[in-house]
């Protein structure tokens, strides 16, 4: 980016933030026709006391926040609508950082429930259930994907293998609920199966991208789809209210129609909708949208320039160093490596985190016409967008919900980059759990669900967390060790490797000292980073039993440094 597009993203961020939350929820447009437009307050007071409502969005795409809002004002003049019970599919939190997001509604009173697969975007939510206001559940998000659908059947459980031998699993003494002294769990177990369940839909409330005057809302130029046609079939199954808002109403197209305005209870109209965090619909992204050819270089420049002024200002993007680079493009060669067999293409998933930087080291290292890149939010194709974008991509190709795509992987999926929070002796992994308080838990997010259906596995992340780790000259050394991830139990499983070996996958762990492989036997370390001593750097700072393999190759200088790397050369 030159100086000029930097100083107008600039001012285009601190105008977003400027408006951010400025929403006027007693808003209607004049040109409407339909009786089906009313104001957000008007939506709002429809919403009875005790409802199950489910928002849908993900991360910061179209996020429910001109609702959020409404509700938010509306229970603090009138206490109602109160005593609801809430349902997301993934997070649709601002990590604590201001308003716009489902933790507008942490106020004692309005929620009796929440369910959802990733809590850690809405710690005041969190806060509100430490303090034994709200009560928490959490469930793999293409479970709960997988209950929309079913609902919108008439149908109230899912029965799978997904699950099995994870913190979830009844055997193990596994629940969804994540308050004590909670008597539900919307998890059981028949003969040998995961049972998941999850209250009816009464209420679906999402953003769409434009109404036309009659009430038929369109998708077109929106980021990315989430659930929402899922969450509206299951309310208008249940005989519930499907509450819908928009951007600005555009001319009657019945060729780009995406909901029918019979499917719709009300429609109202936010002039400051966000198609995506800090981009406004009226000034949509349009890389990130079905049909554009926008060169995905710049595009890539600018998302990663947006993500670096976000995380300098307000902390919520990390810092990438040289050396999560070097790890990035060492899990990406095990990525190239595993996919040397001839097929059309080989679909990939990307976790959140260091897993984002993996796609844009395979499309550094000039291999990305060997894949289709996805996100479980349902971008098909494109190169997946990090950091506050997460959930988009450049470019993509097709655009589904992230139902659709859930259920895709289930047969499709080669392969998937996740990361790590802990690793114990025999493989199994934590992601959903980093302390004992509610406030510290995570979520699973559709960690579960991916690893259950990806044929291979390459996990990323530190080996330590807070370790003094330094670079030089292509070698690292540890100054100071830090708090060990590789450890001989785990606060819970979120990834079981024991299952993983049933089902025949191939799994490596990538970490800044090395490179370990799942087998039989449990962890076996197959490559270090050039500097690193076996015994002092990576025995000695784990208490997961660590096997060795016979010649423990060093990581060669091209990942370390990133000079002449390419993964269309033959691998080393």
């Amino acid at each position: 980016m030159n100086t000029l597009e930097k100083i107008k993203t600039i001012a285009q961020i601190i105008e977003y933030a400027r408006n951010l939350g400025k929403y006027d929820i007693d808003y209607i447009p004049s040109q409407v026709v339909s009786d089906k437009f009313m104001t957000m307050r008007q939506a709002v007071s429809q919403v009875e006391n005790g409802a199950t409502v489910m928002t849908a969005g993900f991360g910061g795409h179209g996020k429910a926040s001109y609702f959020f809002k409404a509700v938010n004002e509306e229970y603090l003049k009138t206490g109602r609508p109160a005593n609801l019970n809430w349902l997301t599919v993934s997070g649709q939190g601002n990590r604590g950082k201001g308003s716009g997001s489902i933790e507008d509604l942490a106020i004692p009173g309005l929620l009796k429930q929440y369910i959802t697969g990733f809590h850690d975007s809405s710690p005041k939510i969190l806060e509100l259930a430490e303090n034994g206001d709200v009560e928490l559940h959490t469930l793999p998000q293409g479970q709960i994907t997988d209950l929309l659908l079913a609902q919108a059947e008439g149908k109230t459980t899912v029965e799978t293998r997904t699950g099995i031998g994870t913190f979830l699993d009844p055997d193990l003494g596994g629940s969804s609920a994540l308050t004590p002294n909670t008597d539900i769990s919307y998890v059981s177990k028949v003969n040998g199966n995961m049972v998941y369940t999850m209250p009816k839909v009464e209420v679906a409330v999402f953003y769409a991208p434009y109404a036309d005057s009659e009430g038929n809302i369109y998708y077109k130029h929106a980021s990315c789809l989430s659930e929402c046609t899922e969450v509206a079939n299951a309310a208008r199954k249940n005989g519930g209210k499907v509450i819908v808002f928009v951007s600005d109403i555009i001319e009657k197209n019945e060729a780009e129609i995406s909901i029918p305005h019979e499917q719709v209870t009300s429609v109202s109209v936010n002039l400051l909708a966000d198609q995506q965090i800090f981009f406004p619909q009226k000034k949509y992204f349009k890389a990130l949208t079905v049909g554009a050819n926008e060169d995905p270089k710049a595009a890539l420049e600018k998302v990663k320039f947006i993500n670096t002024l976000v995380g300098v200002l307000l902390g919520a993007v990390p810092k990438r160093t040289p050396l999560m680079y070097a790890m990035a493009r060492k899990a990406a060669a095990i990525v190239t490596e595993i996919s040397q067999e001839p097929q059309e293409t080989y679909l990939l998933n990307f976790g959140i985190g260091l897993p984002e930087e993996v796609s844009a080291m395979l499309y550094q290292g000039g291999v990305s016409d060997r894949f289709t890149f996805t996100a479980e939010a349902g971008v098909y194709g494109g190169i997946p967008t990090a950091g506050t974008f997460f959930g988009g991509a450049i470019n993509p190709k097709e655009m589904h919900s992230s139902a659709w795509m859930f259920n895709h992987y289930k047969e499709n999926l080669d392969l998937t980059v996740l990361g790590i929070m802990q690793v114990d002796s025999e493989g199994n992994v934590n992601v959903s759990k980093k302390g004992e308080k509610i406030t510290q838990y995570v979520g699973c997010g559709g960690f579960i669900d991916i690893s259950t259906s990806a044929k291979n596995i390459v996990f990323i992340g530190t080996f330590m967390a807070k370790a003094d780790l330094k670079l030089k000259k292509g070698r690292l050394t540890v100054k100071k060790k830090g708090i060990p991830k590789f450890v001989d139990q785990l606060m819970e499983v979120t990834f079981p490797a024991k299952e993983a070996l049933k089902q025949g996958k191939e799994v490596h762990y990538v970490t800044d000292l090395g490179v370990f492989r799942l087998t039989e036997k449990g962890l076996l370390l197959t490559e270090v980073m050039p500097g690193i001593d076996i015994q002092k750097d990576i025995i000695q700072n784990a208490t997961a039993k660590i096997h060795i393999a016979d010649q423990v190759k060093t990581i060669t200088s091209e990942f370390v440094t990133g000079n002449n790397f390419d993964l269309k050369a033959p691998l080393k």
